[in-house]
């Protein structure tokens, strides 16, 4: 018996002094005009700082062969995306491309081109003019055309990519089975958002892409007290024992750090921690991942992947930051710092 407690007690300690498997960033697609500053933020910054994962948020800003009419005007063409890829490839870094689907088809009076190009999957026709008086407009799941859309604009993205995951987004989606919409009214709202996790990842499998997503509407706000931005009071928690188990899940807390990572491990899934602009918080969420991997049995300290560093701005701005080009956006340079004290602490130990 004591022999076998050694021999746990060793592999449990060699598996947490193991390097996280995910050192990432997660920054918005460059503008046409960024793309050789990306490129040198990728090839110089992303090595020295330790990263190994680059999340990349297109939306739809790009020129999409198979569904022209989705693009936006300002996208990048293929031969943009080349460059990025192949900065990459040299960096050592893995590309996982993102359009945020379902929710976030909207911000602020603009609509995105997903909705303007096809308003019949709107979750809500014909409500909120200009956008008023809602968060942002979402996608209907059920509606019978609109993965054949969605699908092309994934597969498209991600061959550009080369990538082997896909990140879906879906975070704070507020309108879902909405009495505006025939097909979703009156339907259980984990059972719709269950179902288009289902829908997205099991298309990415067809061709042996794993799905990321956001995890905030996996938890119940109101159980956890965190509320409805980082987790769900629009009752889709119970979405969490309705999906596969092989979804990458990216847990995003900014401003304190709700242990909820292990949960998500604890349930099955793999799960990366994502801080935004505090270090403080980030450096808690590292610690709990550390504690989880030197404490919890190997199957769940495996599936803490690691850390995912947000910053809700373009490459372009953040590159600028960081290099020291531009430090006068307060929120960017947040960013920037918390992203160099993160990688500052994951170089320093595992």
């Amino acid at each position: 018996m004591l022999g076998r407690l050694i021999c746990f007690v060793l592999f449990t300690a060699a598996l947490a002094a193991q390097p996280l498997a995910v050192r990432g960033i997660h920054l918005s697609a460059p503008k046409t005009d960024e793309v050789s500053l990306a490129v040198k933020f990728i090839r110089e910054a992303l090595p020295k700082e330790g990263v190994n994962l680059l999340v990349l948020d297109f939306g739809y800003r790009y020129k999409f062969t198979r569904r022209p009419e989705v693009a936006e005007a300002d996208g990048l063409s293929r031969d943009d995306v080349r460059q990025l890829v192949e900065a990459c490839r040299a960096a050592g870094v893995r590309l996982i491309p993102e359009i945020n689907l379902l929710g976030h088809q909207s911000w602020a009076r603009s609509t995105a081109a997903l909705l303007r190009a096809h308003p019949e999957f709107d979750e809500t026709p014909g409500l909120y003019p200009n956008n008023e008086g809602i968060y942002c407009r979402s996608y209907c799941p059920l509606h019978p055309k609109v993965h054949e859309v969605v699908f092309d604009l994934i597969d498209e993205l991600a061959e550009a990519c080369e990538a082997d995951a896909f990140h879906a987004g879906m975070d704070e989606v507020f309108l879902l089975g909405e009495d505006a919409c025939p097909r979703c009214r009156g339907k259980s709202k984990a059972e719709l958002f269950g179902q288009e996790v289902r829908t997205l990842r099991n298309h990415l499998a067809e061709s042996k892409r794993a799905l990321w997503i956001w995890g905030d509407r996996f938890l119940d706000g109101e159980t956890t007290g965190i509320g409805k931005w980082e987790a769900s009071l629009n009752d889709t928690a119970g979405a969490l024992r309705l999906v596969p188990k092989d979804i990458v899940i990216c847990d995003w807390h900014y401003e304190a750090a709700h242990p909820t990572a292990s949960h998500f491990a604890l349930e099955g899934f793999p799960v990366v921690s994502a801080p935004w602009r505090r270090a403080s918080v980030a450096l808690r969420q590292l610690d709990q991942i550390r504690a989880v991997k030197l404490s919890a049995n190997p199957k769940v300290a495996g599936r803490m992947l690691g850390m995912l560093q947000t910053t809700w701005c373009g490459v372009g701005r953040f590159a600028k930051g960081y290099f020291g080009q531009d430090t006068t956006d307060t929120r960017v340079m947040e960013a920037v710092n918390c992203f160099r004290e993160l990688f500052r602490e994951l170089r320093r130990t595992p």
